[in-house]
Formats: C-alpha cells, structure tokens, sequence
C-alpha cells in the first residue's frame, strides 16, 4: 500500500490570465499523485503545456481553478519559506553563476535555514558536502562553475537543490542541454535520490526511451485530450502511447518501445538468443518487416549467437551467417512475400 502522496492536484485547471483579465486555459480537470522514493516523467510535444503545469505546482504561477494538496496540506497555506523548505525546482535555462565555486553554489540551497547573512554554519556545510557528494560532483566543490560541461553544471544544481533539503524536486527539462551519457547520469542520479532518499522526483522531458527505462509512472500530456497516467509497461499495453504519439507518418511499436515512420507488416520469424534477436529485429523493422514468432510459411531466423544466425527459407534452405546485415541481404534477394 502506498503512502500518502507528496503533492496531490483535484480538478486542477492550469494557465494564464491575460492582460485583458480574460484566462487563457491550458488544461483541466486534473487528478494527479506524486509519491514518495518515485521518480515521475512528464513527457508531451512543445506547447502541450509541460512548464505551465511545472510551474502551477511549485507555485510560480497561480492555478485557474481546483486545488493543490501539498503533503496533505491546502498549498495556499503555505508560505514563501515554507515553501522553500519543501519543494526544490531545477529549471530549464542554464545557470550563469560562472563567477562562483560549485561549492559556493551548493551553498546557495542553504539560504532557508541561514537567513538574510547566509553564514554556514556546522551543519550547513556538512549538508554542502552530502549533496555535492550525493549529485556525484563533489570532485569539483573547488572549480568555477564556468569551467563545468553542461552535465556537471546540471549536476552542480542538483546538488544545490539537494542541500535545501526538500522532499520535492520538480525539473524542468533536466537532460535537455546535455549529451547522451550525461543524460544518462543524470536520470540514473534522479532515481537513485528517490530510492535512497525517499524524495519524490517530477521532471518534464522529451527523451521518452529513458522516461520508459527509468520512470516509475509516466504523465502523457497533450493538447485537447485527458492526461493518461501510470507505469510505463500498462500505458504500453493498454495503448496510450499508440493513441497518444501516433500520427499521420509515424507508428509506435509497443513489441519495441519505439517510434518508427514505418508500419512493418510482413511477419518474419525470430527466435534465440534474447540480445541478438532484439537487434535482429530492430534491423528487420528498420526494412520494413515485422519481427513475429516463428512460422512454417515465415522465413525465420534463429539467432544462435551474435556471431551465428541461421536463416531458414519458406522452401526449408538454411542458410549460415555471422552478420547482421548478411541477414537483411539474404532476405531482401528472395523477394519475400507472405
């Protein structure tokens, strides 16, 4: 059973009041639950509305209507250092803090418990220190933050959201400037703090292969339709991503996880090695076939390992290859049919 959520929205309508007095709706009616040792990924297209709601709920800007249930508690309630107390939020643009130390910009996250002055004391620094320790960047506590990569600088503010020591982190966009192992790192950091912290992590992104990987429940958000919610397996299955990504064009695959501007309909079989048959198959949707389970009337393929793979022709030739592209060769010389 699980506990009570960290921030919890009931009939929440997001977005702007114009100039004019009148509102500008973004969406409505939602209903959503963010939990403890969890980390959340809100993934939509540009102007789906991702910051807006990101904002709304660390309270930036005001919601048009419904209600915002912080920790069990009204967030109307709260007041500004409260609020800094319990929620942190990493945005989007980069950080311009070049002229401070990465330790000096930690430090920053201690300015709720240190007052006006900003003097660290005891505690203050030895809570630096985890974070910094904790965001995998304490190697560089002593350079500039002008000398950091885009990786480390996005750890570097991890750390300082870290040594507010919120139980909330919410970020905005968190990978969207950084290379594919940074990127990495990065997710991998986030759901290691809510598993060994118990923090509860919402972040927006567009990387929906790692949202897949390592979010504990994802929010599908788009323009004029209801948000779809939950683990990533069950919004597969049940055929949100299908209905939620799928446009004139582009398919998504729920056997891969993928989106493909192709829609593979001729069946050819695969089995064998787990490894080899998954990239076997990537390489046979990227042709335009469609892996399938073994079939008589199939060609099939039996990936033995990922230097041996029998092919098996409808007229029961085998055929031996060490590569994958030999496969597709073979195969794409039959002219095969179903």
């Amino acid at each position: 059973m699980k506990e009570s959520p960290a921030i919890e929205t009931i009939g929440l309508s997001i977005g702007y009041t114009l100039k004019s007095g009148k509102q500008k709706l973004v969406h409505d009616g939602l209903d959503l639950k963010l939990y403890p040792g969890e980390v959340t990924c809100l993934l939509g297209l540009n102007g789906a509305g991702k910051s807006t709601l990101l904002r709304t709920l660390c309270g930036f800007q005001p919601p048009l209507s419904g209600e915002i249930r912080l920790q069990n508690k009204p967030f109307n309630t709260y007041n500004q250092a409260e609020l800094s107390l319990t929620i942190g939020v990493v945005l989007t643009e980069k950080t311009n803090a070049g002229g401070i130390t990465v330790y000096e910009l930690a430090s920053l996250g201690r300015h709720p418990y240190t007052g006006f002055f900003g003097v660290l004391k005891k505690r203050d620094r030895e809570v630096v220190e985890q974070s910094l320790e904790a965001a995998g960047i304490a190697h560089k506590a002593h350079n500039y933050v002008s000398e950091l990569s885009d990786g480390e600088r996005q750890k570097a503010m991890i750390a300082k959201t870290l040594a507010q020591e919120c139980p909330l982190i919410l970020l905005d966009e968190p990978t969207a400037f950084l290379d594919v192992t940074s990127r990495i790192e990065t997710m991998v950091l986030l759901r290691k703090l809510a598993i060994e912290q118990g923090k509860t992590i919402l972040l927006s992104t567009h990387d929906m292969d790692l949202a897949m990987q390592m979010g504990d429940c994802l929010w599908l958000l788009g323009k004029g339709r209801s948000m779809a919610c939950g683990t990533p397996e069950d919004l597969i299955l049940e055929g949100e991503f299908e209905s939620f990504f799928g446009k004139e064009g582009i398919v998504f695959d729920a056997s891969t996880g993928k989106l493909s501007t192709l829609s593979p309909t001729i069946p050819i079989g695969v089995e064998g090695d787990f490894l080899t048959s998954y990239w076997v198959g990537n390489a046979l949707i990227r042709n335009g076939w469609k892996p399938s389970p073994v079939h008589k009337d199939y060609i099939n393929i039996n990936c033995i390992s990922k230097q041996q793979m029998i092919i098996t022709l409808p007229n029961q030739t085998q055929v031996n290859v060490a590569h994958v592209k030999d496969v597709i060769a073979i195969i794409k010389k039959t002219n095969y049919q179903v």
